[in-house]
């Protein structure tokens, strides 16, 4: 079932969207990138609630994170603040567009990375995932606030069964309830090689781990979440979920390959003995 893709890409980020076999697209994306400080914001959320709230509440989490964005709070807050703010704030959003509805309730999913140097954060709410990966293994993934996982965790069902349990959109968390959401946070610090993945359930109920893990590495990141998001539709088949993703390997490639060009040279030199030429300055000192 071939579907056209609302397509996003900024410095090391793609990004990508399709409706599957829904009439409406409740899922949005927002990435965000500062060439000065190299810093990136990358939100995905999954709207929920019926009678066109669904919409109304995922865009409302993205203009929330975007406002908060150009506001430029991040620049003087640790990312876990920041985050935990846009969180909040996106609830509170949620709350604001509730009372121009005559039905429907605005409820969305979030999940939300943020770059700053060698600093990556990550804050969720709800079963839309952060994957991290190295190379072809899996460092980790965000847990699903939902009945099915809680199932996973207590041992009653296997990884496998999470995707296709009756309980896994049954949610025990999300923005736009009445209480404040309990939103759980990660953070890391950036190395080579590092990858990761955002998506809505809509992309993971039908992709392995393994198969986000080989597309994220593809050299055309363009290709490889197309080429995601196509067999998401295909497989969920007409009655299948809104599918959102996002590839990003926020580390500049080029800097690290020049140095470990320069480690591998000064390995190399140690391990046959041979002496360093010395630069200008080590030959005059």
């Amino acid at each position: 079932m071939e579907q056209a893709v609302d397509f996003q890409a900024i410095p090391r980020v793609v990004a990508g969207r399709a409706r599957g076999g829904r009439d409406a697209q409740q899922d949005e994306v927002l990435c965000l990138h500062d060439a000065g400080q190299d810093a990136f914001l990358l939100v995905l959320a999954d709207g929920m609630g019926g009678d066109g709230a669904g919409e109304l509440a995922s865009a409302g989490v993205i203009d929330a994170a975007r406002r908060l964005w150009n506001e430029g709070l991040w620049r003087n807050q640790p990312g876990p603040l920041f985050l935990e703010s846009l969180c909040q704030e996106a609830h509170a959003e949620l709350h604001r567009r509730r009372a121009g509805l005559s039905g429907g309730e605005p409820h969305s999913t979030v999940v939300a990375m943020m770059v700053q140097g060698d600093r990556v954060s990550w804050a969720h709410v709800g079963d839309s995932r952060l994957y991290r990966f190295q190379g072809a293994r899996l460092l980790g993934r965000t847990e699903d606030h939902s009945l099915a996982q809680l199932r996973l965790l207590r041992g009653e069902i296997t990884e496998q069964q999470l995707a296709t349990h009756p309980d896994q959109h049954k949610l025990l968390r999300g923005l736009g309830g009445p209480e404040a959401p309990v939103v759980e946070h990660g953070c890391a610090r950036l190395r080579s090689g590092q990858r990761f993945a955002l998506c809505s359930d809509g992309v993971w109920e039908q992709l392995s781990t393994e198969e986000l893990c080989r597309l994220s590495r593809r050299r055309d990141q363009d290709a490889a979440l197309r080429e995601a998001l196509a067999l998401a539709v295909e497989r969920g088949g007409q009655d299948g979920d809104n599918v959102a993703l996002i590839f990003a390997r926020p580390v500049r490639e080029g800097w690290w390959r020049r140095y470990h060009e320069r480690l591998r040279s000064v390995l190399r030199r140690r391990a046959t003995g041979e002496r360093a030429v010395p630069t200008y300055n080590e030959a005059s000192s």
